[in-house]
């Protein structure tokens, strides 16, 4: 495969529930993430960004128990956390954390984990929230995605 070719083909993205603790519209999840990959590979992408290389992006929606596992052994980090991204095209969500961060912004669960979805995306572009200031533009660009999609599936119901 030539290298055009390679960057002109289309990077797939699967949407999992792995969990059975908190109740997800599966469905509005994979739609919110078909239209968020395409977003996501418009922004200018960082030197070490995967995400156009890749092949499959799978995001998997799981317990508090399997990402503080992940957390633990990929980070050295104890407890859950909201997303853990790896550069060869994983995505691991907490639907729990989505759930108790859902509560504490006055948002709905939905809007949290397309937040995290659409930073674990951002991660695979290139984009690091080391910093203060790298997580400013993370957060940033993720409400900016989420926004975007939410106002072109307005559109389309209000048709």
């Amino acid at each position: 495969m030539t290298k055009a070719s390679q960057q002109t083909r289309a990077v797939q993205i699967i949407v999992r529930n792995r969990q059975r603790v908190v109740q997800v519209n599966s469905r509005a999840l994979q739609n919110f993430a078909e239209r968020a990959l395409p977003a996501c590979l418009k922004l200018a992408g960082r030197k070490s960004a995967a995400l156009s290389d890749l092949g499959e992006v799978s995001v998997a929606l799981v317990s508090d128990r399997r990402i503080t596992e992940l957390h633990r052994r990929f980070l050295n980090e104890p407890g859950p956390t909201d997303v853990i991204t790896f550069q060869h095209g994983e995505i691991f969500v907490s639907t729990q954390t989505a759930q108790r961060q859902a509560r504490v912004f006055r948002t709905s669960l939905e809007h949290e984990l397309c937040l995290y979805i659409a930073h674990g995306l951002l991660h695979l572009r290139g984009y690091d929230d080391k910093t203060p200031a790298g997580a400013a533009e993370m957060k940033r660009l993720q409400e900016s995605v989420v926004k975007k999609i939410d106002r072109v599936t307005e559109r389309a119901i209000h048709r």
